[in-house]
């Protein structure tokens, strides 16, 4: 299993200059943020494109891949992590039309993952304050937007790994704006689209807070597992006691990097051997303790690789 590191923590970077720093770091993966030029920036970690997909070329593809293998580097996948199930159709389809040019990037270089959410949408008219009929609506807008851009990843040689986080903010209460956060949503998805192409970029801290057991979930959906995230979570017992479990985990739930908080790595990594996965642990750094700076970045993401070189060859 090889440790690698997702962009997005490096905004001020470019791609070279982040690629020197990670070779000289010993990371072997990257996992490339790819945002549309100018958006996204209004989300925390969002906006960052370290290949802007729109001008990629074969040659240009070319000499990314000729750098990347210089500094002993591999892509393990290219990230957009937006909303496909907006409810404005526009924007809609305006994500959807940056996604496809992510994958078609992804088919150019040689990438053969694309890490996205699915999206949520919401109209109060039709599902009122009713979960399960918000589920049930979200499902027949997914009916009509993901199968076909599965298709379109499958006819580039190229799988999609949709990440477990459930997006959720004060302004998406309840449910977020990504559907995909829990093991019952994940086997209605599949039994949607049970392509071989489509499946999960496994990140077992957004389960912890939910209280859903993680290394159960790498077990039940193992085959599906095409990516990891590796970032950890901790809970502020103090704000859970005051917001409790209703809070949503709004001021208790707090981003860590592997290894100082929650999660237990050494069952994570030995369930991910088990059921057959042996690609990346990519690290997302979120973690506020570490940031501020990019040599405290840069210092955060050399301690959680120190960490989870224990459990990896």
């Amino acid at each position: 299993m090889k440790i690698g590191l997702m962009s997005a923590a490096f905004p001020h970077l470019t791609l070279e200059e982040l690629a020197t720093w990670a070779s000289e770091n010993g990371f072997q993966m990257l996992e490339l943020a790819c945002w549309p030029a100018g958006e996204g920036k209004d989300r925390k970690y969002g906006g960052v494109a370290h290949i802007d997909v729109a001008a990629l070329t074969p040659t240009k593809a070319s000499e990314i891949n000729g750098m990347l293998r210089e500094k002993g580097l591999e892509i393990s996948s290219l990230g957009y992590y937006p909303n496909p199930l907006h409810p404005d159709l526009d924007h809609r389809q305006h994500v959807i039309d940056h996604l496809k040019k992510v994958i078609v990037a992804a088919g150019m270089l040689g990438v053969g993952i694309v890490g996205s959410f699915v999206g949520r949408t919401w109209n109060v008219e039709v599902t009122g304050r009713n979960w399960r009929k918000d589920i049930d609506y979200n499902f027949e807008e997914f009916q009509k937007v993901w199968p076909d851009l599965v298709k379109f990843a499958a006819d580039h040689n190229v799988k999609i790994a949709i990440e477990n986080c459930p997006m959720l903010w004060a302004d998406t209460w309840p449910g977020g704006s990504n559907l995909a956060y829990s093991p019952a949503i994940w086997e209605r998805m599949f039994e949607v689209i049970p392509d071989e192409n489509f499946g999960l970029n496994f990140d077992p801290s957004h389960l912890v807070w939910q209280q859903i057991d993680y290394v159960r979930a790498i077990y039940d959906f193992g085959e599906r597992i095409f990516h990891v995230h590796a970032k950890d979570m901790d809970i502020d017992e103090e704000m859970f006691y005051q917001d409790g479990i209703l809070g949503c985990g709004f001021n208790w739930q707090i981003p860590r990097l592997p290894g100082q908080g929650l999660v237990d790595w050494r069952r994570v990594v030995s369930a991910l051997y088990d059921v057959g996965y042996d690609f990346v642990l990519s690290i997302e750094h979120e973690d506020r303790n570490w940031e501020g700076s990019d040599e405290l970045v840069k210092r955060g993401f050399l301690v959680a690789k120190k960490f989870l070189e224990v459990y990896t060859i």
